[in-house]
């Protein structure tokens, strides 16, 4: 992330001070305003992402793509309606991986596979279960409201320990192999640490806020510039947006149309969760294919 990196802190720490000022319910308000705007846009261009890695092919097939890219999201959104426990465990899964794969993304193809894929996951999952750890009651009735299932008190603390000491083991082999990792892992325990005070701090809507948009959308954003034109540029920037303006409509006015229309709040809160599943797991995959092809 380099020198963004220094602006995410600040404007963290900024977001935590603003937010002291409103109750509980204007943070959410606000948690979802920005995941509305920067979170979704961030994936709001895996089509054109998918045409331009192809465009080395003689003839990219775009039509194939967007079927391809559709279906996805219809399957995964059937399987969060079918077997909603399942498919919250891998929609956690996987976003962990695609969190690690941002933050950890120099370590594609100039390390063994066996150890960015396990940083990638491990530091992921301990994001997660470091938010899940703050909030645990919260976490524990948003799970039974999408899921209908009530899991133990005892297992966020146990997936805690769990992916901590997976996570410390591998950086530590890492870190004792590998010499031109060590500052990199330093620099990522010190975000940890800001991850830390950030969720402590807040409320889990806005603590995640904080981190999904400064931490993972807006680099991502930038990367995919970097991908798409060539350079960071507020021109290139308003072409983002304007490609990515009608997958964006769509899925802010469906969501809206979703809150208006389900009154009752529990059927609301899976259906949501299962539409942030559904575009997750294809934009994942493309973020994948560019950063290896890279």
């Amino acid at each position: 992330m380099g020198k963004f990196s220094n602006i995410s802190i600040v404007a963290s720490f900024f977001g935590l001070w603003i937010v002291s000022f409103f109750s509980s319910k204007i943070q959410i308000i606000l948690g979802f305003l920005l995941i509305f705007s920067f979170g979704i846009l961030h994936g709001a261009n895996d089509l054109l992402l998918i045409y331009k890695n192809n465009s080395t092919k003689k003839t990219p097939d775009f039509i194939k793509s967007l079927i391809n890219y559709v279906l996805v999201i219809i399957l995964c959104a059937l399987l969060f309606y079918l077997i909603p426990w399942l498919t919250l465990l891998l929609f956690i899964i996987v976003s962990a991986y695609h969190f690690g794969e941002q933050q950890w993304k120099e370590l594609i193809n100039n390390y063994p596979k066996w150890i960015w894929n396990t940083i990638f996951l491990t530091y992921g999952m301990f994001i997660f279960s470091l938010l899940f750890l703050f909030h645990a009651q919260e976490v524990e009735n948003i799970v039974y409201e999408i899921t209908n299932v009530k899991i133990s008190k005892s297992l966020i603390p146990l997936l805690f320990n769990v992916v901590g000491i997976t996570f410390i083991v591998t950086l530590s082999l890492s870190y004792y192999i590998y010499e031109s990792l060590r500052r990199k892992i330093l620099t990522e325990l010190f975000y940890l640490l800001v991850f830390a005070i950030i969720f402590k701090a807040s409320s889990l809507i806005w603590g995640f806020a904080l981190y999904f948009i400064l931490w993972h959308s807006i680099p991502s954003i930038i990367e995919q510039m970097n991908f798409l034109y060539g350079k960071l540029s507020i021109q290139n920037f308003m072409s983002y947006c304007k490609s990515a303006a009608l997958y964006w409509f769509i899925s802010i006015v469906g969501i809206i149309l979703l809150y208006l229309l389900l009154k009752d709040k529990e059927l609301f809160n899976a259906i949501f969760f299962s539409f942030l599943a559904a575009i997750t797991f294809p934009h994942v995959v493309v973020i994948t294919k560019i950063f290896n092809r890279k």
